[in-house]
Order: C-alpha cells, then sequence, then structure tokens
C-alpha cells in the first residue's frame, strides 16, 4: 500500500479524505477498528491493524495523540527494526527525533502541523522532515496531499512556535468569530445572519492580508475615518488590552506545545 494511518480521529480521518481524492491506495487503522472500518467504507479504501499498516504501507501518517505516541510505537519497534517506511508524524509537540527514539530505529520521518481547515481543503500545514527524506519523496507526498490547502516547509525548530499560530489559530478566531456575531446579535441582526456577515467579513480580510503588500496594521487603519464607527470598535478593543491578550494566547499555545513534547 502507498499510504497507511494509524488513528482515524478527526485530524487523521480528514487527511485520510483530501488523500483519497488522489490515491484510494490507502489502508486505515485505528484503537477503534470499526471507525477505520466506516471510514474505508466512506473513502473505497481498506482498513485494517496497526501492524499490518506497518508491515504494508510505504508512508504511514501517525495521527496519534502525543501522550499516546509511546504506547502505540511500543509494540512496533520490531517491524521498524525490518521495515523502514516515510513516517508522518502529525503529534503536537513530539520532534523527529523522539519519533526515531519511540520507534526503536532511525526512520525517514516527516513531520507535519495541519489545522482543522483541511477538513474543506482550505488547511495550513507546515512540515519537515529529515535527511532521509528525499525531495523527490517529499513532492509526491505534497502533490498527493494537495487537497488539504497549503503546505509549508519551515525549520522544525520552529514549528511548536508556528503551530501556536497556524494549527491552534482557527479556535481563537471562532471564538473572535462568535462574540462579533453575539455582539451584533445584541443591537439586532439576527444570530445566523451575524454569523455569516462576520465570517465572510473574516475571509474576505485574511484574502487581503494575503494579496496586499500592506501590513495588517496598514490594512486595519485604511478601514478607519476619524470620528468614524470602526474607530470606535476598534477603541475598545484597545481599551480591553485586545493585542496584548491575544499574544498572551500566542505564548501559552507554544508553551504547552513544548511540555507536550517533553
Amino acid at each position: 500500500m502507498k499510504y497507511g494511518f494509524i488513528g482515524c480521529g478527526n485530524m487523521g480521518g480528514a487527511i485520510a479524505r483530501a488523500l483519497s481524492k488522489k490515491t484510494k491506495d490507502i489502508l486505515l487503522a485505528d484503537y477503534f477498528a470499526e471507525k477505520a472500518a466506516a471510514l474505508a467504507d466512506e473513502l473505497g479504501c481498506q482498513s485494517g491493524d496497526n501492524e499490518t499498516v506497518v508491515n504494508t504501507c510505504d508512508r504511514i501518517f501517525l495521527a496519534v495523540k502525543p501522550q499516546m505516541m509511546a504506547e502505540v510505537l511500543a509494540p512496533l519497534q520490531p517491524l521498524f527494526a525490518k521495515k523502514k517506511p516515510i513516517i508522518i508524524t502529525m503529534a503536537a509537540g513530539i520532534t523527529i527525533e523522539k519519533i526515531q527514539l519511540l520507534a526503536g530505529t532511525f526512520l525517514p520521518t516527516v513531520r507535519i502541523m495541519p489545522n482543522t481547515p483541511v477538513t474543506v481543503g482550505a488547511g495550513m500545514v507546515l512540515y519537515a522532515h529529515n535527511e532521509a527524506v528525499s525531495e523527490a519523496e517529499m513532492t509526491d507526498i505534497l502533490a498527493d496531499a494537495a487537497e488539504c490547502g497549503q503546505w509549508d516547509s519551515i525549520d522544525e525548530e520552529l514549528i511548536d512556535a508556528a503551530c501556536a499560530v497556524s494549527s491552534c489559530s482557527p479556535a481563537y478566531l471562532y471564538l473572535f468569530l462568535d462574540a462579533m456575531a453575539e455582539g451584533g446579535a445584541i443591537c439586532g441582526v439576527p444570530k445566523e445572519k451575524a454569523i455569516s456577515y462576520a465570517a465572510a467579513a473574516m475571509i474576505g480580510a485574511a484574502r487581503m492580508v494575503q494579496q496586499s503588500d500592506k501590513t495588517p496594521i496598514e490594512l486595519a487603519n485604511a478601514v478607519c475615518s476619524p470620528g468614524g464607527s470602526t474607530l470606535a470598535g476598534l477603541q475598545k478593543l484597545t481599551d480591553g488590552n485586545f493585542s496584548q491578550t491575544v499574544i498572551e494566547c500566542m505564548k501559552s499555545a507554544y508553551k504547552r506545545n513544548k511540555e507536550l513534547g517533553q
């Protein structure tokens, strides 16, 4: 098999769905076998157990929680000693070096940090890999997984910090969006419409950041008219120490990423 998955939770399942648009050469395994079987039936691929994945797959996604990684990999060590598949790990805080330790041998390894928008093909996936993964292999993986969204190479030492920005931030954006919609509802806009309006504004603003040569602060200033409503709203955010609160949010997520790797 070309691809295997050990773990079919939300993120593993999302990436498997994206891959299945390019290839059906996928074998799925999960602690709950029925979950893997159901997803395999949905995607038109196969399911099995962890041992079968290691024995038969060339590229294996480890969609396993950081605290479960040691328990999952320990019984697979004898198999890894005989076969050297490419390991693609997405566990927060777990370094490539630690994956080698837990697997009991040196393996070609890619470390990725996806975010939940991969579910709708609009994800941001950070990645780094060791020297055992060739550029040709990496190019092929990126082509197969293109339906996830954007992929960006980054030094592994920066992944824990970048994860706070790309992987954790959808939760913060959802919270901000809901608060905007709740404020709109209090002012009389139906909540469902307010959510739709806020989401559209968020998508449009993000697109402007991506396509403009201006900084986010410059774009924010461009929305403001002297004495206008936008400025009145921004003043409330400033009074509430909004920017510093968000910075502390990023720092806390980064700190927790480092702790998860211990």
